[in-house]
């Protein structure tokens, strides 16, 4: 087995013919998922002993495209996962997240309370799912599902 500290992500790239839209909050969402992922993750290709990795995560034919690569560039595999298991959690999600977003403005706190407890309440049921749809495949901590979900959210789902 590689030592734990090649069993993680060294860069992750989002396939930008994947997002549909941007906002500034979705644009600061990415940003810091991306740095807290790289400071701190998890994440184990089914029997590989290579790492760390390099992940290029997009959308391709209604799928998630998880494209592995050594750090060097060298492709590793890909895993292709369905959406249609995440369109529900990511469009209440987003909803929730517009909400909040308007509600920062000029809500009491307590609404403002509530609707982030919501919000985190879908990110952890997005980033179980994940872990669940990835099982067999990839192995990833609590941690990096959550902010790999949150970039899955960023790159919105097509169609």
């Amino acid at each position: 087995m590689a030592e734990p500290s090649h069993q993680r992500l060294s860069a992750i790239v989002l396939d930008e013919r994947s997002i549909v839209r941007r906002t500034r909050e979705i644009e600061q969402e990415r940003d810091i998922a991306i740095y807290d992922l790289l400071e701190a993750n998890s994440f184990v290709p089914e029997g590989s002993r290579a790492g760390p990795y390099r992940l290029v995560l997009g959308v391709e034919e209604n799928r998630l495209t998880f494209d592995i690569q050594l750090e060097d560039g060298a492709p590793h595999g890909k895993i292709m996962l369905s959406l249609t298991p995440f369109r529900k959690v990511i469009k209440d999600y987003f909803l929730i997240c517009e909400t909040y977003y308007k509600a920062i403005r000029n809500a009491p706190p307590s609404q403002i309370e509530a609707l982030d407890m919501g919000r985190r309440g879908l990110h952890d049921e997005g980033s179980v799912l994940l872990r669940e749809r990835l099982k067999g495949k990839i192995h990833v901590d609590h941690d990096t599902a959550r902010r790999l979900f949150t970039l899955i959210c960023v790159l919105h789902l097509k169609g």
